[in-house]
């Protein structure tokens, strides 16, 4: 089987301790998931952002090609998801 996405595994050996995600936009911020799941290399995971947005619900997939990790949000008065970058690197927040 191929290699797992390192930023997948990364996000999937901290939770469910804080993980800061910097996305391709620039933005960053600090998420707690409350799940993270590998279906053969296709990741998963459900969460809450916690130093802002804490409103919204967070998750993650990887992209169809398996290359990217994405952050989706859903707002709590929107009916669906929408993509709000690629994770390009996600680090354990030491408390």
């Amino acid at each position: 089987m191929a290699d797992l996405h390192p930023i997948a595994k990364r996000i999937h050996n901290v939770q469910p301790r804080p993980v800061r995600l910097e996305l391709d936009t620039g933005d960053a911020g600090v998420y707690e998931f409350v799940a993270t799941e590998f279906f053969q290399r296709e990741f998963r995971g459900e969460g809450a952002r916690v130093d802002a947005d804490v409103d919204a619900s967070f998750r993650l997939i990887t992209s169809d090609d398996y290359e990217r990790v994405l952050l989706g949000r859903q707002g709590p008065d929107e009916e669906g998801w929408s993509v709000v970058g690629e994770v390009i690197e996600a680090d354990r927040v030491e408390e």
